[in-house]
Order: C-alpha cells, then sequence, then structure tokens
C-alpha cells in the first residue's frame, strides 16, 4: 500500500502500511468510532474504563485532528457531544515523500477509459498500409506509443490486447469506449465521428471550432475531443487529432505534459470538453516538442 501525494505537477509516494487499530485507548477509540459516532460516555461504557480517562483522549484525539464534533445528544439535564472521525483512515509518516511515476495516478479526465487502474477502452490508430478515400498511410503510431506509456502511469496491468487498427474495426467494436489517435485522413472512425464532434475538420482538412467559430489552418494544429459515443451514449470517445501528423503530435504531447489544462473545458464554453492546440518546435530541429493551447 502506498501514500500518494500530487505536488507541482510531480507525483510523490510513500510506502505504507495500515495503521492496525488494535492498541492503546486512543486507537480503541477510533476503532469504534470508524464504525459510527459516538459520544464520550457510550464509549467509556463499551471499553469498560473510566469517564474521566476516555474524556482525557477524546480531548487529545480532538486537539490532533483525529475526530470531529458532529452533533450533540441530550442526556438528562445535560448535552453530550457526539464525536466521528475526521477521515476514514490514518497513517503515521516516518520519512519523506520521493518522486516516482510508478503508482497509478486518477484522472477524472481520463474516466472512464481508465477506472480503478483498469483500461476499458480500444485505443484505435490508423492502418500504416494506404486506405480510405485518399488511400492515406497514417504516420500516428509512434505518437500511440507515447500516449500508450503515458496511460500506463494511471494502469495497475493490462490483461488483454486494446488496440485496434482502424480497418480492423466492425459495427459493435464502434459502440465501446474509445480512444481514437489521427484524424479523418488518416483514421476511418475520425472520419464516422467528425461531423458530429464540436471541434472537427472542415473539406479542407482545416481544423473548425462550433464553439468559437474560428478555423485553424496551420499543419501544426490538433484537437482533443471527449464527448460521449453516437453509437451508444452509454459509452464515451477521446479523439487526440491533427490537421496533419504533427497536430496529432501535439495533441498527445498536450495530454501528456499539461493533462489539468487538457482535462478543463473549452475557453469558449467550459462544458464542452474540445481544446485546440498548436505543436511548437521550441529547439528548431523540425519536431514538435512543445504546444499551446488556442481554445
Amino acid at each position: 500500500m502506498y501514500i500518494v501525494k500530487e505536488e507541482n505537477e510531480r507525483m510523490l509516494l510513500l510506502p505504507a502500511k495500515e495503521l492496525q487499530l488494535s492498541k492503546g485507548v486512543g486507537l480503541k477509540i477510533l476503532n469504534l468510532l470508524s464504525k459510527k459516532p459516538s459520544y464520550p460516555k457510550e464509549v467509556a461504557k463499551r471499553l469498560n474504563l473510566h469517564e474521566q480517562k476516555v474524556y482525557y483522549h477524546f480531548r487529545q484525539l480532538e486537539k490532533k485532528g483525529f475526530v470531529k464534533v458532529v452533533g450533540r445528544e441530550e442526556k438528562g439535564a445535560a448535552f453530550a457531544k457526539v464525536y466521528a472521525l475526521e477521515k476514514p483512515a490514518f497513517f503515521m509518516r516516518f520519512a519523506e515523500y520521493e518522486t516516482s511515476e510508478r503508482i497509478p495516478r486518477e484522472s477524472a479526465f481520463l474516466e472512464p477509459f481508465i477506472v480503478n487502474g483498469t483500461l476499458d477502452a480500444k485505443i484505435v490508430i490508423g492502418s500504416q498500409e494506404p486506405h480510405g478515400p485518399e488511400r492515406a498511410r497514417s504516420r500516428d503510431a509512434g505518437y500511440a506509443v507515447e500516449l500508450g506509456m503515458f496511460l500506463g502511469t494511471f494502469l495497475t496491468g493490462v490483461d488483454k490486447t486494446m488496440v485496434r487498427q482502424d480497418v480492423d474495426m466492425h459495427e459493435h467494436d464502434m459502440k465501446d469506449n474509445l480512444i481514437v489517435i489521427g484524424g479523418p485522413v488518416t483514421n476511418r472512425v475520425s472520419r464516422m465521428l467528425n461531423a458530429k464532434m464540436p471541434i472537427n475538420f472542415d473539406r479542407k482538412k482545416n481544423v473548425y471550432s462550433s464553439i468559437s467559430e474560428r478555423t485553424y489552418y496551420l499543419d501544426e494544429t490538433g484537437i482533443i475531443v471527449k464527448m460521449k459515443n453516437p453509437f451508444d451514449e452509454r459509452k464515451h470517445i477521446l479523439i487526440f487529432a491533427g490537421k496533419r501528423h504533427m497536430g496529432t503530435r501535439a495533441a498527445i504531447l498536450a495530454a501528456i505534459r499539461h493533462l489539468k489544462e487538457a482535462e478543463k473545458g473549452n475557453s469558449k464554453n467550459n462544458k464542452i470538453h474540445a481544446k485546440v492546440v498548436e505543436g511548437l518546435d521550441e529547439d528548431g530541429d523540425g519536431i514538435i516538442d512543445g504546444v499551446q493551447f488556442m481554445e
């Protein structure tokens, strides 16, 4: 078991063992309160201890932030404070946090594609063979590997093959959770979804946002769209696509490096999870290595 803390876009972890509530009056009180809130006199009776001793421990536990008052019950001519646990679990730390990416993380943006460390989605990449109306070959496979490595930091393991080429997708496959990589020229699944997306590709394959009513013309433009699956609205689709392969790389790079920004809604309408990004060649080597969010 580990305690995991996220700080400044880093994952900090500390190996830990669950504290067994079995010894000491304070631990016995916490154990009883973990079952239901109670007041000191009742706890003293259940533990067969003197009331003053139990009251002392309650004051210490409250002072240290382990218990809190959640109500009062009338007992005769007086009112008794009812206590409950401040948190559902406690750990004792004797060392500093260490930096690591080995522990699966959580992200609301990646739900329901990843839940409790399990991948529940098909990852769809374009075929590298000539296909589609334009007989295009996908160059996005390498970027899919990068995305897969990133998604792996959220997983506890993979028990089945989840990657499909677009040409191998059948009608029933379209009704699953899908993570689609590549634009409509190189990925037939993207082409099927294009018209249903709030940010999509126009006839000239430029990126068009129906949210801002703006068109983006650069080859380095990419989109990240999360939406319900139009083939089964109980499922969802996450799309990383670009006008060209550089745009797809930019979209994936944006998610990998700036997940918190990527998971925000569109800057023009934050209820719609659709972003436009532009890839940047920051070191001048001809490869996209940075991104900026356009909306």
